[in-house]
């Protein structure tokens, strides 16, 4: 069978555009590209999920005021609806811009050898499958209607009255603008988020499929990554995943702080567990490559010490017992020289293929939405002149 060739049928490999809800989407004619697609379709679910609470909460009497968690008091609702919600949307145009270009990589680098390059074809068409399936969409659906609003609903508090629900005679009853929260807005934020699930663990499959195929990890690649450096790359794509659960976590103690006296620092292993546990989670699929890359290592690593072995005997033979003239040893030094550098890249290959700061990067974009709650332990002024002392 012929190899096709990577950058002209490359399959439409895409983690986040396809599907029946994409096809709808377009078919209205929201947007004739995907940036303009997918802007129109996060201003549709904050107009969708959010709006109507709001005016609804306003005709009930309960968007300032007029029960114990007004509208406007309630964060955790807000954040989740006028900040993850949108970010969750917008951010599949960065998993496509990211992720798809670098899948020529593995051809264009010579990574998968040429015996798996099919297989490596046909782990992203089964992927594209798996991804544009409609069988998937319908179980979420279904899923977020029983199982989705069912847990909602045993965690509303029992003994407090809110702008979307308050207890009656023992029993929870839901205001206009908290039957509206329960049968559109939660449901289709569950959605959303659980389609991103699914995306990962369909990205997840993929690395699983590709790590298995013969690929070469040359031990001397300049990104001491075996030349899949990008590959960690693209899994920066899922940071805004990152910050719109983090968002949700950091209102979530917001809420507690504000309204019930809790202190930040009771939630402080919480937080450096989510980060911490988040962050492996993200990197999780990258592990995949590990064995590969240590096999790679040590097989480089016994490769040029060999190498390394007689050109240093040579060297001392021809230089040190004076057997050439030293006159002429310029060369043969800087020989020397340069293949100590390349042992040393050698050396420092990593086994997990990301780069130093995209690890710190995806660090900074899952602490950030916590930072605002530092103004709840220290006034601003105080923090900015904490930070001057401490760079100054």
């Amino acid at each position: 069978m012929a190899t096709p060739s990577p950058l002209q049928e490359l399959p439409d490999f895409s983690l986040t555009l396809g599907g029946p809800l994409y096809r709808l989407l377009r078919r209205f004619h929201l947007g004739s590209s995907v940036t303009g697609l997918l802007s129109r379709q996060a201003a549709i679910v904050v107009l969708l999920c959010w709006v109507p609470l709001a005016i609804l909460s306003a005709i009930s009497g309960h968007l300032l005021g007029g029960t114990e968690l007004p509208f406007v008091r309630d964060i955790e609702t807000n954040v989740r609806f006028l900040v993850s919600l949108p970010v969750l949307v917008l951010a599949e145009m960065l998993v496509n811009q990211r992720i798809r270009p670098n899948l020529t990589r593995f051809i264009e680098r010579d990574i998968v050898t040429k015996n798996d390059v099919q297989k490596f074809y046909g782990a992203i068409n089964a992927a594209v499958r798996l991804h544009n399936s409609a069988i998937v969409d319908i179980v979420l659906l279904v899923f977020v209607y029983t199982v989705g609003r069912s847990i909602w609903r045993s965690q509303i508090p029992p003994n407090l009255a809110s702008w979307y629900a308050s207890p009656q005679a023992g029993h929870i009853h839901l205001t206009m603008a908290g039957n509206w929260l329960a049968f559109v807005s939660v449901p289709v934020f569950q959605f959303i988020l659980l389609r991103w699930y699914v995306q990962f663990l369909i990205w997840f499959w993929f690395l699983f499929r590709v790590s298995r195929l013969e690929l070469h990890l040359p031990s001397l690649h300049p990104d001491r990554q075996g030349g899949i450096g990008f590959v960690g790359t693209s899994s920066l794509a899922f940071a805004p995943l990152l910050f719109a659960h983090s968002a949700l976590l950091s209102a979530q103690i917001a809420s507690r702080i504000l309204y019930n006296g809790a202190s930040l620092f009771a939630s402080d292993i919480n937080i450096l567990s989510y980060v911490v546990l988040s962050v492996v989670v993200t990197l999780a699929p990258l592990l995949l490559f590990t064995p590969r890359l240590i096999h790679a290592k040590r097989r480089g690593l016994t490769k040029y010490g060999n190498f390394a072995a007689r050109f240093v005997t040579n060297f001392d033979q021809k230089w040190l017992n004076k057997i050439g003239d030293p006159s002429l040893a310029d060369n043969d030094i800087q020989s020397l020289a340069d293949l100590s550098n390349s042992f040393a890249v050698v050396r420092t290959m990593r086994f997990v293929p990301i780069a130093t700061d995209d690890l710190f990067f995806l660090f900074f974009v899952n602490v950030a939405p916590f930072l605002p709650l530092l103004l709840t332990i220290m006034p601003l002024d105080q923090l900015v002149i904490r930070a001057l002392k401490i760079v100054f």
